[in-house]
């Protein structure tokens, strides 16, 4: 920039002055007439350097003015000529111009008229071709739109025939794809408004297609257990067929219930020929139950993503279902069709779940079946300890078994652990056992009360051969005679026999398909028997033998009858080895405790022998009518006692007439007859003891006494008589020994003897007791008190009374202070 300090420096000369000076004044002008350049600072350079500086730049500036006018008018003047004739030439052309003006205007008025009708059709092809375009736009959006009411109106066709799945999909291609491509179109917003609601309204109907189908499940869940059921006993029955078949040539026959082995053909039997006549066609679960509702909904409730709410809502239902299903009817236990339709409804549930487990991915899963069915199963153990406990019909509770099984079966195919329905069969086998062993006490109540107790009469070998292959009687002594001839049991030994062995075939019919080896099977056989024996049988013999109007004749019949029994049972043992196939010298094997049981039973009947023998001595007794105070016997014995000893004498004949065609019933016989006829006189001694002792006797006579003795001489000669064979010596006798020397001391009246001899093992009075003796004696002493006041008319006589009454007066005092010693000592 220009630097007006510097600039506007004179120098000394006039000369050197005015040329500076105009040369600052120059570059001022020249920065004047440069508009680019501001003002200001160089007219500030110009005021600011130098007094009168303002007066001289005027100056200089009115020069400078001058010399461009002169420079402007030179110009002028150069261009002047050229600018006339360019003036002059301008006018020329004017009048050129205002004839071309003319011509223009005409030509433009004649075109004006000529394109006035291309205008018009000009205008008519512009609105054709917007009118086209507009086609093309609407055709195009059309297009566009088209899908969208296609596949909004597929959406109503898939709603229209419930296919809602394919609903959502299309749905969610519309939200999608082609609903964004035409969003700004009102419909579309109302399409777009509509999905939630139809979504929804898919949601209600799905719920209720799956309540239908819950409702349809619960129905059809009997026929789908019945189905199940069978397919698996149809299965059991083919495998335990084939098993058979297999083992054809070694295996034993298992028996009936009644005894009777099935009928088999080419190693079949006849009850798997029946299944496999039953239609082949195999049904499942989807054959009954239409599963799509539930698929539809899952599906549904997946694509809304709402599966957890949807997983829930089944899983609490099926819960409901579940609790439902488990409540038995009350009266189930009364008939199998209640316990079938109970385990049809439970397996159909269990069924129809496992499939949709392994149907679906996560609707279901293995704990939740695990969780409901640990749960089922708690409540099928108590519901069936429950209801069974009511069975009192064995054959009831064994097809409760086989439907347990087929249960059990069932499930296990289905991967249910059913070991604990295992566990109550052997609870349900324990009331089976009491159910049979309450059945077959009837069974032995109505033998036992049409049993005639005589033995069994055979008059020909095919009746010898009928019984002996009912029970297992051999005798070689009675095989030898010939016919018509007895055998010593009674009708009741072959019949019980049989019954035991109809017994053990019912147990075994509750063993099969139990899973269990030969060995338990064979242990259970033998312990239930033995709870027949011991207890059910046992039980029936007691009360038989306490009936009053079984005699001694039944009763020696009833221990003839328990004798053979006693003998088969190892036959019952050998018969239940056949079956089971397990040996008897197994470690583990039970034994049969019959042995016991009828050793029991002959020792009850034996003393109900002794015990009735002893009653109708009692009876006899009771019809004794002693005249106390008679002065002289009759010579002759009482009539009762008499009749009693007929009676005695009779009743043991028939202990002498028992079969004893073997040593074992005539050892038998010889013992109880023996044993039987001892109690007896015993008894009676006793009892004509008791009567001179009874207290309410208060005086006996010396005649009495002597009828007395008369009839326990009677008494005597009827023991010496051998009533019953086997007695050594005088056995029997001494059973009146103590009333035999009692009597005596009377009779000979021997006191100063059983005085003198007291204490003495060799005393001839050596069972006359002191208090016995002193008992009777005081009877005696008053009796001849009184007869000595009727006969005083005698005076001859009252000395010999009086020597009497003073002797037996000192034999008083003499025996009391005996009584005392003794009673002293002890």
């Amino acid at each position: 920039m220009y630097d007006s300090s510097s600039s506007l420096k004179i120098p000394s000369s006039p000369q050197e002055e005015d040329k500076a000076e105009g040369k600052v004044y120059g570059n001022v002008f020249a920065e004047l007439e440069s508009v680019d350049l501001p003002l200001g600072t160089s007219l500030r350079s110009v005021y600011d350097d130098q007094p009168n500086a303002h007066k001289r730049f005027m100056e200089k500036l009115d020069a400078r003015i001058r010399n461009h006018d002169r420079e402007i008018e030179k110009m002028c003047n150069f261009h002047h000529q050229g600018f006339v004739d360019a003036i002059t030439e301008l006018l020329k052309v004017r009048a050129d111009a205002e004839k071309l003006m003319g011509q223009v205007s005409d030509t433009n008025r004649r075109l004006q008229d000529a394109g006035r009708e291309v205008t018009a059709q000009t205008e008519e092809v512009i609105r054709c071709r917007v009118q086209q375009r507009n086609m093309a736009t609407t055709v195009e959006k059309l297009q566009l739109c088209i899908p969208v009411l296609e596949m909004y109106s597929k959406l109503k066709e898939q709603l229209e025939s419930k296919r809602y799945y394919s609903a959502l999909k299309t749905m969610e291609q519309l939200e999608n794809i082609y609903i964004p491509r035409v969003s700004q179109y009102r419909f579309c917003q109302i399409m777009a408004e509509t999905l939630p609601k139809l979504r929804e309204e898919i949601k209600e109907i799905s719920m209720s297609d799956l309540k239908d189908f819950l409702e349809s499940i619960r129905k059809h869940s009997d026929k789908i257990g019945e189905t199940a059921m069978r397919q698996a006993q149809q299965h059991r029955t083919f495998n335990s067929a084939v098993q058979k078949q297999v083992t054809l040539s070694c295996a034993k026959p298992l028996y009936g219930l009644n005894g009777r082995t099935p009928l088999h053909h080419n190693g079949l039997s006849t009850d798997t020929a029946e299944e496999e006549e039953i239609d082949e066609e195999v049904l499942t679960a989807q054959d009954l139950v239409d599963f799509s509702p539930v698929y539809r909904c899952l599906h549904i409730y997946t694509v809304l993503g709402d599966r957890e709410t949807f997983e829930n809502y089944y899983r609490k239902q099926r819960k409901k279902q579940a609790r439902l299903v488990l409540q038995p009817q009350s009266n189930m236990h009364e008939t199998v069709e209640g316990y079938r339709k109970y385990f049809n409804q439970i397996v159909g549930f269990f069924v129809v779940e496992d499939h949709i487990l392994h149907a679906t991915q996560g609707l279901v899963t293995r704990a939740f079946t695990d969780e409901l069915w640990n749960m089922a199963l708690s409540k099928i153990i108590a519901v069936l300890r429950t209801h069974s406990s009511y069975c009192n019909d064995p054959d009831l509770v064994l097809e409760l078994k086989n439907l347990i099984v087929i249960f059990a079966d069932t499930l296990q195919g289905y991967g249910f652990p059913v070991n604990r329905l295992f566990d109550l069969l052997f609870e349900v086998r324990d009331q089976y056992n009491e159910t049979l062993l309450k059945k077959w006490a009837l069974v032995f109540r109505d033998i036992f009360e049409q049993d005639n107790y005589s033995p069994i009469p055979v008059d020909t070998e095919e009746e010898y051969k009928a019984v002996v292959s009912r029970f297992p009687f051999h005798d070689a002594e009675i095989e030898k005679q010939q016919f018509p001839k007895k055998l010593p049991m009674s009708q009741s030994v072959p019949q019980i026999y049989s019954q035991v062995k109809e017994f053990i075939y019912a147990s075994l019919k509750f063993s099969e398909s139990l899973h269990r080896s030969s060995t338990e099977i064979d242990d259970m056989l033998r312990k239930s028997t033995n709870l027949l024996l011991t207890r059910t049988l046992s039980s029936c013999l007691q009360n038989l033998i306490k009936k009053p109007h079984i005699g001694l004749t039944e009763l020696v019949q009833i221990i003839i009858n328990t004798t053979h029994l006693e003998h088969a049972c190892k036959y019952l043992e050998d018969f239940i080895t056949n079956i089971t196939n397990v040996s008897p010298e197994t470690v583990h094997t039970t034994r049969l405790y019959g042995l016991s049981t009828f050793k029991d039973a002959r020792h009850a009947a034996e003393g109900e022998i002794y015990t009735k023998l002893n009653q109708k001595i009692d009876e006899f007794i009771q019809l004794a009518d002693y005249e106390w105070g008679m002065a002289e016997s009759d010579g002759r014995a009482s009539g009762y006692l008499m009749d009693l000893i007929n009676f005695l004498r009779s009743t043991f004949q028939v202990f002498t007439h028992l079969p004893n065609n073997n040593n074992d019933h005539a050892a038998m016989s010889g013992k109880v007859a023996q044993t039987a006829c001892m109690s007896a006189c015993k008894h009676l001694a006793t009892s004509l003891m008791q009567m001179l002792l009874d207290t309410e006797l208060k005086q006996i006579s010396m005649g009495a006494i002597q009828q007395f003795n008369l009839d326990v001489i009677q008494c005597e000669l009827f023991a010496s008589s051998e009533p019953v064979p086997g007695f050594q010596g005088d056995t029997l006798q001494l059973a009146f020994i103590d009333l035999r020397q009692l009597l005596d001391l009377f009779m000979v009246w021997d006191w100063s003897t059983y005085l003198a001899d007291y204490g003495q093992p060799t005393s001839k009075y050596l069972r006359v007791n002191p208090s016995t003796a002193l008992a009777l004696l005081e009877k005696v002493n008053r009796g001849m008190k009184d007869t000595s006041k009727k006969n005083n008319i005698f005076s001859q006589f009252r000395k010999n009374d009086r020597d009497r009454q003073k002797l037996i007066e000192t034999v008083v005092k003499q025996l009391r202070s005996l009584v005392n010693g003794m009673s002293q000592h002890s």
